[in-house]
Formats: C-alpha cells, sequence, structure tokens
C-alpha cells in the first residue's frame, strides 16, 4: 500500500494536512524545552550559588598594638605561616594601628566593612576597653572569625614568701585584706587583676579592700616582687618561664581550667584550690562588619589549617599559651559570656557605674 505524505493529504483534504500535525507536536516540543530547561536550573543555580569565595587581592592582618608586642609577634607568625601554606595564595601584610586601647585598629578594620580582604589580631581588650567605655567599638561592631589561643594567668609570689598556694593566699587576705600587696600591671580592671581578684570575690572577699600598685607593665610588676616592693603578682604565665626555671618565684595558681602541660604542670589552678574561676588572655581574629558567610567560611577553614602546622604548635607551647580553635559561631557566642562576665566585675570594683 502506497504512503501518503503530509503534503499530498493536504492537497486531497485541508482538514487533513500538516496543520493538524502541527498543533499536536509543537505542544509536546515546548514541553520538553519546558523540562530541560527547570532541569538546568535545577542542576545550575544552586551551583552558583554556593560559589566559594577565596581573596583576589593582599590580604591586610590589621595589629591593635605596636610592633613587638604579643598581639604583633602573633600577626607575624600568622603572616610566616600563610605564606608557607600559600594560603591565601596572595600575600598577606601586616599593618600597625596603635593607640586608644584598640579604638584607632577596629575603627580602620571597620572603614572596609563587608570585604574579606581585612583581619585584625584581637584580644580581650576588645571587651574590657567597651566595658568600661574607653573604646567605642566591641565585639558585636566586627565579625568574630576565630579563637587562636588562650593565654591563662599564673599568679605568683617570691620563692622566700610565707604564702605557700593559693589557698594559703585566700585564707590570708581573708583575715587581713590590706596585709599584702598586689602588682598589677598595667591598668585596674584588666585581664591580669581579674585573674587573681575574680578569685578572691568568688571566695567572699570584697576585692574593694584589697591594697593594689598599678605599673606600667606587667615586666614592671615581676621587678618590683623580685625587689620586694610588692607580694603578689599575677601576669600572663608565660612570663614567669625565665623566673620559674631559675627558683626565683614560687607559681601558686594558674586561672586556666586545667593544668598546663611542660613547665607549669605542677600548678594548680583556682579550680583545684576550690574556687570556680577560669581567666584567659585570649587572642582571636576579627573581620570588619557585615562579612559574608562564604568569606568567613574561608578564613575559618583557613586559620583551622593554620593551627595545625607544627611551627604554629611549637610557638605556643614556648610561650606557654594553649592552642584553642573556635570557630565564628561559637566565637561569639564565648564573647558574648566573657563581656557579661567583665561587666559583673568591674561593676564591683565600682570601676564603672
Amino acid at each position: 500500500m502506497k504512503s501518503t505524505t503530509a503534503g499530498e493529504a493536504y492537497a486531497r483534504n485541508p482538514k487533513n494536512g500538516p496543520r493538524h500535525v502541527t498543533t499536536r507536536r509543537a505542544p509536546m516540543r515546548a514541553g520538553l524545552c519546558a523540562a530541560l530547561g527547570m532541569v538546568f536550573v535545577l542542576h545550575v543555580v544552586p551551583a552558583a550559588a554556593q560559589t566559594a569565595w577565596r581573596p583576589d587581592k593582599p590580604v591586610e592582618l590589621v595589629i591593635n598594638t605596636a610592633p613587638g608586642s604579643g598581639p604583633d609577634k602573633t600577626g607575624r607568625l600568622m603572616q610566616k605561616i600563610f605564606q608557607e601554606l600559600k594560603q591565601p595564595e596572595l600575600p598577606t601584610i601586616v599593618v600597625n594601628k596603635p593607640g586608644g586601647g584598640g579604638a584607632i585598629a577596629y575603627a580602620y578594620l571597620n572603614q572596609y566593612a563587608g570585604n574579606g580582604h581585612y583581619l585584625a589580631v584581637a584580644s580581650k581588650t576588645l571587651l574590657t576597653t567597651h566595658v568600661m567605655g574607653r573604646n567605642p567599638i566591641t565585639y558585636t561592631d566586627v565579625t568574630p572569625i576565630a579563637h587562636l589561643i588562650g593565654e591563662y594567668i599564673g599568679i605568683a609570689v617570691r620563692a622566700d614568701s610565707p604564702i605557700r598556694s593559693g589557698r594559703d593566699l585566700i585564707d590570708r587576705i581573708r583575715k587581713d585584706p590590706n596585709g599584702y600587696s598586689f602588682g598589677i600591671g598595667s591598668t585596674l580592671g584588666n585581664t591580669n587583676h581579674q585573674a587573681v581578684a575574680g578569685a578572691l570575690k568568688a571566695s567572699g572577699i570584697d576585692v574593694r579592700k584589697l591594697r593594689n600598685v598599678v605599673f606600667n607593665s606587667g615586666g614592671q610588676a615581676i621587678t618590683a616582687m623580685l625587689g620586694g616592693h610588692v607580694d603578689i603578682v599575677p601576669v600572663s604565665i608565660g612570663s614567669w618561664l625565665p623566673h620559674a626555671k631559675t627558683g626565683q618565684v614560687r607559681i601558686i595558681a594558674v586561672s586556666s581550667a586545667q593544668r598546663l602541660p611542660g613547665t607549669f604542670a605542677d600548678v594548680p589552678t583556682w579550680r583545684e584550690q576550690g574556687v570556680d574561676t577560669v581567666v584567659s588572655n585570649w587572642r582571636t581574629v576579627v573581620g570588619p562588619k557585615n562579612l559574608s558567610a562564604a568569606q568567613v567560611a574561608y578564613w575559618e577553614g583557613t586559620i583551622q589549617r593554620l593551627m595545625a602546622t607544627p611551627e604554629w604548635k611549637k610557638d605556643a607551647e614556648s610561650t606557654a599559651a594553649v592552642s584553642e580553635f573556635m570557630g565564628s559561631a561559637e566565637l561569639r557566642k564565648y564573647m558574648e559570656s566573657d563581656y557579661a562576665q567583665i561587666k559583673a566585675f568591674l561593676l564591683d570594683l565600682e570601676l564603672i557605674k
């Protein structure tokens, strides 16, 4: 039987022409195209939305203290390890912006809101100076990115002091709040002061009655104690390393949650001596306000890799610091809790209203 083409059918009877074939197949083609388009959208749009961010120009690492300070050394170590890891792939530049208790550095940082090419090494002063009204910027005005280290405070006396332990100090101060002097570097209410006065306060002692002598630095306070001018000095535990090795001092307590390894393994914590006090002069990395989730994720991962390097771990060990990674969300909660504790402490000292 001879087949009939659509054209021949149309010539014999227009009702049977291509018109009928077209009206059936066009919707099918349109539907197929639409379906394929939807598949394309479903596969392509999420991939575009999830594109990872990475620096495309040099990164500035802002330090709120002068060259040679603790935060500056941390920043320059980070710069060195970033270069060795080639992460970020472009150079990292350390920029010192000292002054104003950090106010100058953080104001500079926030000129670049939303820009992931600017970071800062922050310490607990980001909270303390705001509570005390010395800096308008605090943790809620920047983007917390990652916690780096905890520098815990060692409370020490001279080796020939009659004070044998943290518990002994508490008992003596309870009997005579003015009987012993404390050397504080470099301002009342700071982390050093919190580490000893906080433990005494938790033991029911009125810390406003303590005899405090304020020095320009922790080093000056140590020198005064070794010279017999003050009785007790609280400073970052790493500052006691050379004096502990020579036997010049007795460290009676450390403000960490657990005992520290190495040289200070025999030093009991406040908690071990019956006082639930933990104080850390921590260091973190923050960015300017309004960083995106992708920018934060990039820096969280990069900093975590940095902290896993032998060079980072060796440096932390050499200063008796504790390397403690904490991501952005957890760090923000930690800062919020620490801020509340600092505020309560300074209110009790009547250093703020």
